[in-house]
């Protein structure tokens, strides 16, 4: 069985955690997961990055759908900016060819 918890990015693998927020036991069929889903949104807003195991772990549950709103409108957001900082570009290219 395993803890899923929350921890600086700068403590060591199996240094000081900051909050537990569920557990994951691989070793049962099917295998058991269960997150406090409220907590893991939380620290997800804080901007907290999941190993690649626990993201998988969420997506499972429905933790990361929940989540993904957010995301998608930052996105939507930053994408018209990047398209007209790359036409400017261009332009001021153009001229001085």
């Amino acid at each position: 069985m395993y803890r899923v918890v929350v921890t600086d990015h700068r403590s060591p693998r199996d240094g000081a955690f900051i909050e537990i927020i569920g557990h994951y036991n691989p070793l049962t069929e099917p295998e058991t997961f269960v997150v406090d889903e409220e907590k893991a949104l939380k620290w997800l807003k804080y901007g907290a990055k999941p190993t690649d195991t626990v993201l998988r772990l969420l997506s499972k549950v429905g933790v990361m759908d929940k989540f993904k709103p957010t995301d998608a409108k930052k996105a939507r957001a930053t994408k018209p900016r990047k398209i007209k900082a790359t036409a400017k570009t261009k332009s001021t290219t153009e001229e001085s060819s």
